[in-house]
């Protein structure tokens, strides 16, 4: 009896060392059911957030306050999207793994954190390369629609002076250009423009380039002689011409500095738009994480009861 007694204490041990060893430590197969279940359940969420984003905007609505509306729902919905199918995929993954005879608890606890986190990481690794030519066509589009933001107000002034012709049809300066040689209506003529007013109109328009493609104002002697023209052509009195040419440019410098600083202002928000996008999806992606990792610890215990 003692015999008996004391070989099977160590056949015990070694059947629980030998349950353990050869038991894996991780099985991959629930991991890979778990990142499955993740990245259909994300699409699923992901269209779903499109759906409701695209419904919730007027087009009634200021274009400012519709994008500031739907970029708050779209973080706060990625976010979201993250906590369920990250939380859906680690428990599927805890809760479908091999069952661990004899473990203590807090390598049991280990474990299943390990397969919630592997999961995570297998659906982001395998939904990131499946979206990297997607991801790079997004933001080459985002990189041209801020080039064309911040060109947007500057467009005239960096046509070449000597092109008057490209000048003239460029809005808005040759609005202002034709507004000079706007007549009062009582003297206001019919026909045609002569070649010789056009040719006054390029002068103009090459003279207001000289000037406002830097910001400068115009020269004293740049202002009579467009004044000369625009009294010849309008009837006006010298002094009565010169003030209109005075008060155009300075509209035109006015309108310049606006679409200048409105370019300025859409670019600065893309820019911000750029930059605080990476930094939520960072944020989602580690609340992806602890969300797979804590549902897998529930899933791993139902699994062991």
């Amino acid at each position: 009896m003692d015999e008996i007694g004391t070989s099977s204490r160590p056949v015990s041990a070694a059947n629980v060392t030998l349950s353990e060893g050869s038991a894996s430590a991780v099985t991959w197969s629930a991991i890979i059911a778990g990142a499955a279940a993740t990245a259909a359940f994300s699409l699923i969420l992901l269209t779903l957030g499109s759906g409701l984003g695209l419904a919730s905007i007027s087009p009634w609505a200021p274009p400012g306050e519709n994008a500031t509306r739907f970029g708050f729902a779209a973080v706060i919905w990625i976010c979201v999207t993250q906590i369920l199918t990250s939380g859906l995929g680690g428990y599927l993954a805890g809760r479908l793994r091999k069952r661990w005879i004899s473990l203590h608890v807090d390598e049991t606890y280990f474990r299943d954190t390990a397969h919630g986190f592997l999961s995570w990481a297998v659906a982001t690794l395998v939904t990131a390369a499946l979206l990297t030519s997607a991801i790079s066509g997004l933001f080459h589009t985002g990189t041209q629609v801020v080039a064309a933001g911040s060109n947007a107000g500057i467009g005239t002034t960096s046509i070449e002076r000597g092109n008057a012709a490209a000048a003239g049809n460029a809005w808005p300066i040759g609005y202002f250009v034709d507004s000079l040689f706007r007549q009062p209506a009582a003297s206001a003529v019919t026909g045609s423009v002569t070649q010789s007013e056009s040719r006054a109109n390029d002068e103009v328009l090459h003279i207001f380039l000289n000037s406002v493609a830097y910001g400068d104002r115009l020269s004293a002697d740049d202002s009579r002689y467009v004044g000369q023209l625009v009294a010849r052509r309008t009837g006006l009195s010298q002094d009565a011409a010169q003030a209109r040419v005075d008060t155009t440019y300075a509209l035109l410098q006015q309108k310049l500095y606006d679409l200048k600083a409105a370019a300025k202002d859409a670019a600065e928000k893309a820019r911000k738009a750029a930059v605080y996008a990476p930094l939520w999806l960072f944020v989602s992606l580690l609340m992806g994480a602890f969300s797979a990792s804590l549902m897998a610890t529930f899933g791993g215990r139902q699994r062991d009861l």
